[in-house]
């Protein structure tokens, strides 16, 4: 028995998402009108309260060069919209969240309307609600977790791992 889900479910979210989205979208007019750049909101936008992500990963995913997400990030921090800090288990690894002030503005300048999201859900039922939002929360945390595998630089086979050791094959 395969563990990959089978071609109908990969057709039954492709088209899903566009239904939600062109029922919910509105135009990205929104990100000036709440003070944020283009930039600050999308980099906003690929932030999350539980889920820390760090500058380089954000990078990497973005396409921009690690300066620029970290200068997005430093305005974002003194704004109050995200947060910076030391991870526990790796003191050198800095790891970034979004404030919920951040989340209340990347919601005003989300490009789905929230109040259109809200009568979407209004018309599901409590149990369907919650199983909605949940199995969307999880396919996200899915996305999550391929961008940030994605993100990690890849080393090239031969290449001294940190420490210069090399790890060899037995």
């Amino acid at each position: 028995m395969s563990l990959a889900p089978d071609h109908r479910m990969v057709r039954r979210i492709q088209r899903a998402y566009p239904q939600i989205y062109l029922a919910c979208h509105v135009r990205h007019t929104t990100t000036a009108a709440v003070g944020l750049s283009a930039r600050d909101a999308s980099v906003l936008a690929h932030l999350d309260e539980l889920s820390p992500v760090t500058a380089g990963e954000l990078a990497r995913h973005l396409g921009v060069g690690a300066p620029t997400v970290s200068e997005a990030i430093e305005r974002l921090a003194a704004l109050g919209l995200a947060t910076r800090s030391r991870a526990a288990g790796d003191r050198r690894r800095v790891e970034i969240r979004i404030t919920a002030d951040g989340a209340r503005r990347m919601q005003d300048s989300s490009v789905l309307d929230s109040a259109r999201v809200a009568s979407l859900l209004a018309r599901l039922s409590p149990a369907q609600r919650t199983a909605a939002v949940r199995g969307l929360e999880l396919v996200a945390l899915a996305a999550r977790e391929l961008m940030r595998r994605e993100a990690r630089p890849r080393r090239r086979a031969g290449r001294p791992r940190a420490g210069g050791t090399e790890r060899r094959a037995s």
